[in-house]
Order: structure tokens, then sequence, then C-alpha cells
């Protein structure tokens, strides 16, 4: 017998907040629609679709959907290049030049797997190397890297949020390394996607997932912010590729599946009796490697906002919490040592340690960063004020 929410350990009463704050936003047009899963112990205790998949006919969002997660993208790419850490094919103090020549030039090629990880490269805050380039073809990708993009500060000097450039650096030094000269596709589906039984995920939109896929909707003006693909699909077309490999943005999942992934870290690598990780991994991926440094991002965005500085809080591959009291999407009651990333005004996921909480929200509709922040942020503190 499945247990109840109270013996899970939450309030059903508190719990259904998250349920009415997402309906209102629904409700106000703010985005069309939004999955959310809420576990503690690993358990789940809710999980429903709210709103629309497509709102203009009145068609519900559906559980199962798969949606393009933007920057919840990393998450992977880091899981992948920590586990070749432990693989012995480099090493977190392993410069990148050293395994993409290519990369070398200037203060650059002296970026560690480490500052990659931490984003604390120097390198500048890129979405695209080269405005109006195709993103889908990852040698591609890295070639624009190695031609345009340089140091704007020392490395390790500054916390400097990386939208593209050191996770698409990452995904290659996973691949150029790999024993088994696989393509990065190949690399995350059979040591990642497969064991984790992560079987509503892909790198790039595998065929038989595209009818369940929500093409991401952007509801302000994004400007210039375009994931160009070969086959012309239009200014998001990337996401629709099938072959598109993009280790910064271009996973397609499932709330079910990140849910699985966040678990395995979580668990300390490992998730049903597969391990991915080490617990003495897991365990470094959770230490704050910033201090206070400002999030040179978020933080400058926060202050055009009128609002204090969003320290950086990173870990190793994921981001913190953190102490300070600021706008942040992981909410302001959660602990300090949650753990997680979010995806570009529409996704997110963290894990509070503490209390054992898990959190993921992928939506329907992409907001403008600022008010996503809020968005999460009260949606975040709505969850975990839950715990009884």
């Amino acid at each position: 017998m499945s247990k109840s929410i109270e013996q899970i350990g939450f309030s059903p009463e508190r719990l259904a907040r998250a349920r009415n704050f997402i309906q209102g936003y629904v409700d106000r047009g703010k985005f069309y629609g939004a999955e959310l899963l809420v576990a503690r112990h690993g358990e789940v205790a809710f999980h429903e679709a709210i709103g629309w998949r497509d709102p203009a006919n009145k068609v519900p969002l559906e559980k199962g959907a798969v949606y393009s997660p933007f920057s919840v993208s990393k998450t992977f790419t880091s899981v992948l290049t920590l586990n070749a850490i432990e693989r012995g094919l480099f090493s977190l103090t392993t410069k990148v030049s050293e395994i993409i020549p290519e990369f070398k030039g200037g203060r650059r090629e002296n970026i560690t797997i480490y500052q990659l990880l931490t984003h604390q490269s120097g390198l500048p805050m890129v979405f695209v190397p080269i405005p109006g380039m195709y993103l889908d073809v990852l040698e591609d990708f890295i070639a624009a890297i190695c031609k345009t993009v340089h140091c704007e500060a020392e490395p390790g000097e500054q916390a400097t949020y990386s939208p593209s450039v050191n996770h698409a650096l990452m995904g290659e030094c996973v691949r150029r390394t790999d024993p088994k000269k696989r393509s990065f596709r190949q690399i995350a589906t059979e040591d990642l996607l497969i064991p984790l039984a992560m079987k509503d995920s892909s790198v790039g939109l595998r065929k038989d997932l595209r009818a369940r896929h929500l093409k991401p909707v952007w509801l302000f003006d994004k400007g210039a912010l375009n994931h160009l693909g070969h086959s012309n699909y239009g200014s998001d077309g990337a996401f629709e590729e099938e072959d598109a490999e993009m280790p910064w943005v271009g996973y397609s999942t499932t709330v079910s599946d990140l849910f699985r992934l966040s678990e395995m870290i979580r668990r300390g690598g490992e998730l049903d009796g597969v391990r991915i990780l080490s617990p003495v991994t897991t365990a470094q991926m959770h230490i704050n490697r910033t201090g206070e440094k400002m999030n040179q991002l978020h933080g400058k965005n926060a202050i055009q906002r009128g609002w204090d500085p969003m320290p950086a809080y990173s870990g190793l591959g994921v981001f913190l919490r953190g102490s300070a009291m600021c706008h942040h999407q992981f909410g302001t009651l959660t602990s300090p040592e949650t753990f997680g990333q979010h995806g570009q005004g529409s996704a997110l996921y963290w894990v509070d340690p503490v209390h054992d909480v898990s959190f993921v929200h992928l939506s329907h509709g992409v907001m403008a960063e600022g008010e996503s922040i809020e968005r999460f942020q009260r949606l975040s503190d709505i969850v975990i004020t839950s715990v009884i």
C-alpha cells in the first residue's frame, strides 16, 4: 500500500498551495502550464501537471510531456565529466588545453576542468561564440570557441556563469578521452541515460519523443537569443534536431527522468543498484567552491532589478542555495546545502539534503529570468514549508 502524504512527511494542505500557486500563474497568463514533482526521502508525495499544452484550444498539459530543459542539461554533462574523472581519463586539475590543443593561446590555456565545473574559467558569458551560427553540431561549436572565445578575467578570479562554453568544452573533453572513441551522444546514452533507466531522455530530440515534446515558447522579447539548427526549424530549431549534440543546453527529458537523475545524486551516486558516481564524488559536489563571489550573470541582473546581488555559490557541477538572504530560485527557506540547477525561465530542480526534500519543475512557456526567479523562489518556499 502506498504511503499517504503525511506518512511521507508533508502537510497535504500546505502542499496543495503549490498547485494553487502554479494555477494562479497560469490563470494570469504568466506561463502556459507546468509539471511539478515533490518527494521526501525519495518517496513521491506530489506529482501533477497543471495548465495547458495548447492554451488556445484548451488542450491540458499531460504528465510525461517531454521538455527542453535548457541549462538543467548542464547537470547531465557535469555528471558525465565527474564520471570520466572517476575512470581516470583526466583530473579536476587537468588543463582543458591538454585535451583540446587548439584551445591553447593566452590565459585560457591554463583553464582547468575544475574551473569549468565551478564557473570560474574567466571566459565571457556568451550564449553563442559566433552570432547566427548553428548550435547543433558539437564539433563546429568547439571550433568556433577555439577560434573566437578568450578569457575576460584570470581563471579562478571571478564566478562568471557560463551559458554555453564551459559545458561544451567539458562535453568535448569527455568525448576526446573516451577509450571507445564514441560520440558524445553515445557516451551520454550508454553511460548515463540507459543505466539510470531514463527512457524518456535523450541528447537531442529522439524521434519517438517528438510527439510529446513541448517546443520552447518565449513569453517575452528574447532579442537575438536564438538556438539555430541545421534543419532550419526556426529560431529555436536546435531543440527539435534529433542529432543535436549540445552538452550545455541540448538534452530532452521528462520530470520523472530528471527526478531519477537528482535521486542518483541525492543517494550518493547510486539508484536502483546502479552506481554512476562514488559517494566520495557526490559529497564533493555539495561544497561551496566560490565563497561569496558574486554570480557575474545573475548577480548583475539582480542589481538591475534593485535586488541584492546573488552570490554564485557554485558547487562541483551544481549550484548551492548558500546562506545569503537574496532572491534565489531555490527559495529563502531551504537549507544552505540545497543543490540543483535552473534552466532559462522555465526549469528547476533542487534537493535539500537537510530536510531530504526533492523538487522537480518543468514548465511550458519561457518567462523573463527575473520573473522566473521570483516565481521559483516563492514556489520553493511553499514546498519546503510543507514539511512536517
